[in-house]
């Protein structure tokens, strides 16, 4: 994990490159709350999933169900580690104009992972 959380995570959020520091960031926002929250870089699904099974439930406990994901590009494939729909990505085409505006049109900021984390943790409670 990026950033470990102080007991049993109470939500994993899960990022790849450039995103991370928003995931970083919730987390740590998420923490400073008192909410238990992982952050974890996974740059390569199947390298994860080359891992033994007892490596994947230490970073990705399946008791964990509040997981959130943040991609820079489509949520496809998300679902595997993400599984009840906590995905925040970028599932269309043809958006022009800086980064910026893009990333908060899509929702790709740090106060939107930090509410969908808490949405995500409510919803398992």
């Amino acid at each position: 994990p990026v950033l470990e959380s102080k007991g049993p995570p109470a939500v994993i959020i899960m990022g790849t490159g450039t995103e991370l520091q928003y995931a970083y960031e919730a987390g740590q926002k998420l923490q400073a709350e008192g909410v238990d929250a992982r952050v974890v870089s996974m740059p390569c699904w199947e390298l994860f999933d080359e891992q033994d099974a007892e490596y994947q439930e230490s970073v990705l406990p399946a008791g964990v169900k509040a997981r959130v994901s943040i991609e820079a590009g489509s949520t496809f494939g998300w679902a595997k580690y993400a599984p009840n729909g906590f995905s925040i990505g970028v599932d269309t085409f043809g958006a022009s104009a800086p980064a910026g505006k893009l990333y908060e049109h899509w929702g790709l900021t740090t106060d939107n992972v930090v509410a969908k984390a808490k949405e995500a943790v409510k919803t398992f409670a």
